[in-house]
């Protein structure tokens, strides 16, 4: 397991590249701890168990409490709801309007900083990439000015490609394979919302 000097010297030795990818790095591992806090928050409540309290308080005609529960909740679909009891007595396509933009503006919300990971993800490999190029021409720098030298002349030119591209791979699959979770997330965060509109247009029909 290598200490802390011997990475230090890893990223030293990897050139001005690597230093671009452990910023990238940063970026990524704080969106990544930021979006699971806050996915894991909006998870705590279950909607079909929500939906059945909203449910029996509009069948005692307790639009308020049904209301003061969804200021409680912290769900996205509860602000759903919400937008659709805040006009309970408006027509039903008014009701479904209301609740649709705020489908948009929650699914807004849910998708913030994850387009950053995508890049990130998308990117760090070409510039590791990048790294990988500069150490190979400076390896072949080094033959010029040395001439046949062993593997000696080569090995600072070597080392930093491959530390570049070990770097570029590192940053690009935990950013890549965190917004492939959070994509998947967010559909069902839609899913919830959607299904809870179209219930709670049910319960004011029936």
């Amino acid at each position: 397991m290598p200490n802390s000097s011997n990475l230090f010297t890893a990223i030293n030795n990897g050139g001005p590249v690597v230093y671009i990818l452990a910023f990238c790095s940063i970026i990524s591992i704080t969106i990544i701890i930021e979006r699971m806090i806050y996915y894991s928050r909006l998870s705590k409540v279950k909607r079909q168990q929500f939906m059945t309290a909203i449910r029996n308080h509009i069948e005692k005609k307790d639009v308020k409490k049904a209301t003061a529960l969804c200021d409680h909740t912290s769900a996205p679909f509860a602000k759903v709801v919400k937008a659709g009891l805040l006009l309970h007595d408006r027509n039903e396509r008014l009701i479904s309007q209301a609740m649709e933009r705020e489908i948009v503006v929650e699914t807004i919300r849910l998708e913030r900083f994850i387009s950053v990971s995508a890049t990130i993800g998308s990117t760090a490999i070409y510039i590791g990439l990048l790294g990988t190029v500069l150490g190979i021409m400076r390896a072949f720098h080094d033959i010029s000015l040395n001439g046949v030298g062993g593997i000696n002349v080569i090995i600072g030119g070597i080392s930093q490609s491959l530390i570049a591209t070990a770097a570029g791979l590192m940053v690009a699959l935990p950013a890549l394979i965190s917004y492939n979770y959070f994509v998947r997330r967010i559909d069902l965060f839609v899913v919830d919302m959607e299904l809870s509109s179209s219930e709670l247009i049910d319960i004011f029909d029936g």
